[in-house]
């Protein structure tokens, strides 16, 4: 695939698998912990296979008898929740319902943390409204907003 968003959608795309990860960014180890947000053992089995395939989840054994494993984010994983957080603000903003996963805190100052686009030259905050594609279409007008 030539595009970017579509490999990686391809990687982590699927409903549960997100779901996953955001656990395992929540404290979430082992198999029963990430069924307790209620997908069937089947289903979770075949998705911690394949993020642990594509490197994003380590498997690990943490018990001999019987054999267990948990399942730990790797730097691949763990370079996801800029995604995870982003998908979270848009939620809290244009789906309705609780959010009734905690918050993600700054340690440093208790504060907590929001998604932000960030040129990576002038380290400024960039807003929508001042993106545009590499090949010079606004990024509004893809959405169907007015230019």
């Amino acid at each position: 695939m030539d595009c970017a968003i579509a490999r990686t959608l391809d990687a982590v795309g699927e409903w549960w698998s997100l779901l996953i990860i955001r656990d395992a960014f929540l404290g979430a180890r082992r198999f029963e912990e990430f069924k307790a947000s209620g997908m069937a053992d089947n289903i979770l089995a075949a998705r911690l296979k394949r993020l642990t395939a594509e490197g994003i989840l380590e498997r690990r054994p943490y018990q001999a008898r019987p054999v267990r494993h948990e399942y730990v984010l790797t730097e691949k994983g763990h370079a996801l929740l800029p995604v995870i957080a982003a998908l979270r603000e848009w939620g809290k903003i244009w789906t309705t319902g609780p959010d009734a996963r905690p918050p993600l805190i700054h340690e440093a100052c208790g504060h907590t943390v929001t998604v932000a686009l960030t040129c990576p030259h002038c380290k400024r905050n960039v807003a929508i409204a001042e993106v545009r594609a590499g090949d010079g279409s606004r990024a509004q007008a893809a959405v169907g907003a007015d230019a």
